[in-house]
Parts: structure tokens; sequence; C-alpha cells
């Protein structure tokens, strides 16, 4: 019995000490190639090199970490089981009375780890991470990044919609604006149209101009007009704020009520915001489940060793990326519902999983 956690502990370290050294490797690479190409951009935004290696790229890490993890744990399963397997290990291991099942638990212990600490930074670090990332290349890289949004439809709340033509974050000011309020019965009650309104942060209101107010109550209308007036219009500068949002710096508790609050305003923004929140919760089980294909894979003996594994998994590893982006573009531009376009490659890839660890050799 006492063989048993020797067994856990010696697969364990080497699961965890080569998906470690795998990405380390890939991330020094990464960042190589990320210092050559944004070279320019950091020297002609005078970024200071400790803004860039502390601010930048320290913050760069963990989000890397996070969406490449299941494939270089994939990659890191294929080859150091492929050498176990090469090495006769695996034989041994089976041939000393321990089950297949038996020698697959510190597998699930070092997946559901790296699972958990993914978990962890997609809802709750990364965010904070991408936040930092938006500060620095705003103000080194992207210093004419656009303020002006135009089109804009929202539900303000549920019987008033807005409208507006454009705004301009930076001004403040916001033209063409239209706010329609409705009844019970979804009947025009009230109806405000400005040419051009502009917020006002001392007063709180909007300086409106072309202020036209026109409320209906049943045969009776009543119609007021203003060319230059100081208003309370019910909406402010966040209302349309929402639509420059990056969901990727807002936590999972963040991106939650933003859903519930879009959702309420009718926005499009909803589809991308809810895969983003089933991602950070679902991705992880990947790793679970790219860590017992590639056992399923690896686990063999074969004649052409760790290259015809390596062959085989990353094949298998890029169909899985590829279904997930091809299912999330079925959610946002098709009838896909975002959980199942979430859900549905990690379920097909999870039976596959199962399948190659009920037929490896045992």
């Amino acid at each position: 019995m006492r063989s048993f956690p020797k067994l856990d502990r010696y697969i364990l370290l080497k699961y965890l000490k080569t998906f470690l050294l795998a990405m380390a490797l890939i991330i020094v690479i990464v960042i190589t190639f990320d210092v050559s190409e944004k070279l320019d951009d950091f020297l002609g935004g005078h970024a200071p090199l400790k803004e860039v290696a502390f601010k930048y790229y320290l913050n760069f890490i963990p989000g890397f970490v996070n969406l490449y993890s299941p494939l270089f744990i994939f990659i890191s399963v294929i080859f150091f089981t492929s050498k176990l397997a090469g090495n006769t290990e695996i034989i041994a291991i089976l041939g000393s009375g321990i089950s297949y099942r038996r020698m697959l638990r510190p597998y699930l212990y070092g997946s559901t780890i790296v699972a958990l600490i993914v978990l962890a930074f997609g809802n709750f670090l990364i965010p904070v991470n991408n936040k930092a990332l938006d500060e620095f290349e705003n103000q080194y890289i992207y210093t004419h990044k656009p303020n002006y949004y135009s089109n804009l439809h929202f539900q303000l709340r549920p019987g008033v919609q807005i409208y507006a033509e454009s705004y301009d974050s930076k001004t403040l000011r916001v033209n063409q604006f239209h706010r329609d309020v409705y009844d019970s019965c979804n009947r025009l009650i009230d109806r405000i149209t400005c040419s051009s309104i502009r917020y006002d942060t001392v007063s709180g209101k909007w300086d409106c101009t072309d202020f036209v107010h026109h409320t209906i109550d049943g045969q009776k209308e009543h119609l007021s007009r203003d060319s230059q007036s100081m208003r309370n219009l019910g909406v402010t500068p966040d209302d349309f704020n929402s639509f420059s949002q990056n969901i990727g710096t807002m936590n999972s508790i963040e991106l939650f009520h933003y859903i519930r609050e879009e959702k309420m305003r009718g926005s499009a923004a909803v589809i991308s915001a809810k895969i983003e929140l089933y991602q950070r919760l679902l991705n992880p089980f990947a790793i679970i489940i790219m860590t017992f294909i590639g056992v399923g894979v690896s686990s063999r003996k074969t004649r052409g060793g760790i290259g015809v594994h390596l062959a085989i998994g990353i094949t298998l590893a890029f169909a899985f990326i590829v279904f997930m982006k091809v299912s999330t573009v079925y959610a946002v531009f098709g009838t896909l519902n975002p959980f199942m376009a979430v859900l549905l490659p990690q379920l097909i890839f999870g039976i596959i999983a199962v399948y190659m660890i009920r037929t490896a050799p045992k």
C-alpha cells in the first residue's frame, strides 16, 4: 500500500514539472517575439523599461498561461507519458498489480490542481491584469484611442428607450438624442428629442439644444419647445459609457451584473458577455479532459514513439480548439445558445477522452 503514494508523487511531480517547464519555455519565446514586434511602439510612446517589464509583461503572463494551459498540459502529458511507456514503466506499474484506473489517479490530482488555479486566474486575477494592460496601452501605445460611438440604441429601464446618433466620451456630447417612454400596454406616452446635449459635470444636468418635449395622455397631447436649456433627462454619461466597457477587465461577479444590466437594456453585447462568463467557468474542465486524452494517446507503446503520440495529440488538440472557436462564432452570429456553445466541445471531447481511456491497453 505504501507504494501507491510514491507512485502518485512520482507521476504528479512529472506532470507539474513538465507543464511548468513547457510554459516557462514558451513564455520566454513569446515575450521575445512580442518585444521585437512592439519595440517601436514602446520607444515611440516613451514607455519606461520598468513599466514595460512590471506593468506590461508581468500582467501579460497570467493571461497567456490561462489561455494556452489546456494545450500545453496536453503536450506535457503526451511528452512524459510517452517516455514512461517507452521505458516500459507503465507495463511495470500495471504488472505490479496496480490497475490502469488507479494509475490515472495522480493525473486527476494534477489536472484538478491546474484547473482550480486556472479557474481562480480567469475569474478574478486576469481581469485585474487586463485593467493594468489597458492602462499601459492607453498611456504608451494607443494614445489616440477612439472615443466616438455612433448609432446607440438601448433600453434605459423597462419602458424607457434611448436613441442617439453619436456620443463623444471625451466631451460628453450626444448628437440627435431621443428618449421615448411607453406605458404597460406599449403605447408611447412621452418623447423628448434634442439636436444635441452636453453633460454639465457641475450641475449634473444636460445642456440641451433644440429641446422638444411631447407628452400624450389619452386624447390629450402637450408639446413644449426650448432652443437652449439645462435639463435632467434621467440618463447619465455612464449609460452611454457602457458601450466602451471592456468585459475582459471585469471579474466574474462584475460580469454577471453587467450581463443582467445589458439584458435589461436589450444590448447585443449580452451574447459576447455570456460566452466570456461561461468560458471562465467551464474552460478549466478542458484541462482535465485534455489530460485524459493525452494519457489515452500516449500510454500505448508504439514503434514511432513520442513522435507518433505528439502528431496524434496535437491534431486532437487543435481540433478541440477549432471546435471551440466555431461553436462560439455560431453563438454570436447564429442561433446556438451561448452556454451550449461553450459546453458542447467539452462534452464531445469528454466522450472522446472516456473512449480513449476505456480502449487503452491495460
